[in-house]
């Protein structure tokens, strides 16, 4: 005979499972046992005005809905003399401020894994490419200028110390300035989604990103370059995006080169001092890495390995600065909890100018961030759509608000969350007084968006305000401008070489077979697009432009390992849809390859998530 307590879990089951997880709080039934571990560690079982059951921990004086568990084997909580609490770990002999968790042990001991295989990725790695010679410098990629001839009467020479200047032979008179960009870096900032480029015979000429269009017409001054122009053609050039973005970065290079010297060892604290004695104008110059009692000059490859290390030992849980996304999503965010490390606003400066030398030096990253903080360091905005890459759950009950009578449901929500960092519960108002203004269906919408904004920062303007700090003194984020969140992934990751053999051997169907012809016009088309393009039809399924060590047969999804998907959905004159947490691409039924083709690419091209979920 079952119980009423037996009974109601399946009774309230069908209804709970509809409720959005944010508003879900579980109150658990503890046995004597639990009680008696409760009670010794310190701990005590409350519950609020609400009926939530809630834990109070007495030694640091701190509340979390989640039942407390003992620390991971091996592991021990001691306070320090100022009356700090840290945690020791007897195996690794290393110390943390955070609590240790059975994740965040499995995350540690992940990472450790990576790490160990880290010599097989360098040979993956170093394969990766943007467009051109990896190795070319700055200083070396003169031959490129998107400004066009200089003006009559004007020489471009080189000093003996490899420094540009610029003879004027009109008035006899030599300048460090280029003549046709005097000033332009000071000049106002051009509107979100401009661009300037320049026509073979160097005349300006500006690109609409938003409208997808050309004029000649300054959208600053409203002013035209040329009058009765001929007409340019839109297009989205991301090889010329990259070739101006390095013109830029030739002009702030500086001669000579900076020796940085680091132990393997002792990789992030060497690299933190280093990096941080240097002037930004030092950092600027080519860089000359040193890994003492190894011999080798270093002419790039030294300098590319560098990269790579530090920045897989910046994503070392440990350290508490960045986080993953999910726990099977290992893009990185700033960790909301970092300011148990005294000195992370310190560090948080430091990867800025890491990042941004990265970018500056041509050199490539092997962790790579969450979409959403790539608009971050575009200064675009976000919105409720980032949401889905971050937290999908949390996306789909906004979405589920968004989409259903929530007075209907009888449900009490107001503009306020709680959030929990190190187990300390705190409510925070979206909105002045927002704990006492009742969500309803006519500011439901205005609820969404501030939810949505505060779920995507969390509380860490000032780890963000510091990364930017940093960034900012190497490269000025304006030089992006023309960048959108995904060219910048792989601006700063690169583009592997994709195995089209690889990809068609790891993709599943849906309501297709590897025979419809649907799918045989995918792929012809996939093999007749550059490798640029299949990038971005990496991102619009999956993402991210990144693919694990093991290829397409380690993809990962929302809920573990998930192959790339092509699915039946839709109608012949629909666009196609992605939802990135499952790598699926709903492909409609097209009458013909011309047909597919021109959807696909319209699809791909779309900077601003198109047509995903």
């Amino acid at each position: 005979m079952l119980s009423f307590q037996d009974l109601l879990p399946a009774v309230l089951f069908p209804f709970i499972k509809q409720l959005p997880r944010c508003w879900l709080r579980s109150a658990i039934l503890l046995d004597s046992q639990s009680l008696k571990f409760l009670a010794f560690h310190g701990w005590e079982q409350r519950v609020d005005q609400h009926g939530r059951v809630y834990y109070v921990d007495h030694v640091e004086k701190r509340t979390t809905w989640d039942r407390p568990e003992p620390l991971p084997p091996g592991w021990e909580r001691r306070v320090d003399n100022m009356g700090r609490i840290y945690y020791v770990d007897h195996f690794t002999r290393t110390t943390t401020w955070q609590r240790p968790t059975l994740e965040s042990v499995r995350n540690y001991e992940q990472w450790q894994l990576q790490r160990s295989q880290l010599q097989g990725a360098m040979q993956q790695f170093n394969q990766r490419f943007i467009y051109g010679n990896q190795d070319v410098t700055p200083t070396q990629n003169a031959e490129f200028d998107p400004l066009g001839t200089l003006p009559h009467g004007w020489e471009k020479r080189t000093d003996s110390n490899g420094r540009v200047y610029f003879v004027n032979h009109n008035t006899r008179i030599t300048q460090w300035e280029d003549p046709r960009n005097q000033g332009q870096l000071n000049e106002k900032p051009l509107p979100e989604g401009w661009e300037m480029r320049f026509t073979v015979d160097g005349i300006p000429y500006f690109v609409d990103h938003n409208r997808r269009t050309t004029t000649y017409i300054d959208p600053r001054t409203g002013k035209s370059a040329l009058d009765n122009g001929p007409q340019i053609a839109y297009v989205r050039d991301f090889k010329a995006k990259v070739q101006y973005f390095r013109f830029w970065c030739q002009q702030l290079a500086m001669p000579q080169h900076i020796k940085i010297t680091v132990s393997r060892k002792t990789l992030f604290e060497d690299s933190f001092q280093q990096i941080m004695s240097f002037s930004p104008q030092d950092l600027r110059r080519r860089l000359w890495v040193i890994f003492p009692g190894e011999e080798g000059l270093d002419y790039g490859g030294v300098a590319r390995e560098w990269f790579f290390l530090l920045s897989h030992e910046v994503l070392n849980p440990m350290y508490c600065l960045f986080e993953y996304v999910g726990k099977d999503n290992y893009c990185l965010q700033i960790n909301p909890a970092s300011y148990i490390n005294p000195d992370h606003l310190k560090y948080f400066r430091f990867i800025g100018r890491f990042i941004a030398m990265a970018l500056f030096h041509v050199r490539f990253i092997d962790t790579g961030f969450s979409l959403p903080f790539y608009k971050r360091i575009l200064n675009k905005p976000t919105g409720l759509k980032d949401l889905e890459s971050v937290d999908p759950e949390f996306y789909n009950s906004l979405i589920w608000v968004k989409e259903n009578n929530i007075e209907e449901c009888g449900l009490e929500m107001y503009f306020s969350v709680d959030k929990e960092i190190l187990g300390e519960i705190k409510s925070h108002d979206l909105k002045p007084n927002g704990s006492n203004i009742l969500v309803t269906e006519e500011n439901k919408e205005e609820y969404i968006r501030l939810v949505a904004e505060w779920r995507l920062s969390r509380g860490v303007e000032e780890q963000t305000q510091a990364f930017f700090e940093g960034f900012n003194e190497i490269l000025p984020q304006q030089y992006l401008q023309y960048f959108d969140a995904k060219e910048l992934e792989v601006l700063l990751c690169g583009m592997q070489e994709i195995d089209l053999n690889d990809w068609q051997r790891h993709t599943i169907y849906r309501h297709y077979t590897r025979t419809s012809k649907q799918i045989m016009w995918f792929w012809q088309f996939v093999k007749e697009i550059d490798n640029e393009k299949r990038m971005r039809l990496l991102q619009f399924v999956t993402g991210t432009c990144r693919l694990p060590v093991g290829g397409f047969a380690d993809l990962m999804g929302s809920n573990g390992p998930q192959k790339f998907c092509i699915e039946k959905v839709g109608k012949e004159n629909w666009l196609p849809r992605s939802h990135t947490c499952f790598n699926r691409l709903d492909l409609p039924p097209y009458k013909s390859y011309e047909q597919l083709k021109e959807k696909l690419l319209f699809a791909i091209e779309e900077t601003e998530g198109f047509g995903q979920e």
